[in-house]
């Protein structure tokens, strides 16, 4: 498998002197999405193509609004 391009939200905190956690998403070569946290970069969920849509409607629709501000 090819080295991930890992990438974050715009909506995280640049700031290097701030510890703040945020989720990394990279994609390999068929497709398969791949999850991590910043502060543990070792740790990685991997998920299919239509698992990944699916996520992304459901984010779209407000399905996960409720989890706002946490």
């Amino acid at each position: 498998m090819s080295e991930l391009v890992w990438r974050k939200s715009s909506f995280s905190n640049d700031d290097a002197e701030a510890d703040r956690d945020y989720i990394e998403i990279a994609f390999d070569s068929e497709g398969n999405v791949h999850l991590r946290e910043s502060t543990n970069p070792e740790i990685v969920a991997v998920t299919t193509p239509a698992k990944w849509d699916a996520f992304v409607k459901g984010v779209k629709a407000g399905e996960f609004d409720h989890f706002a501000g946490l």
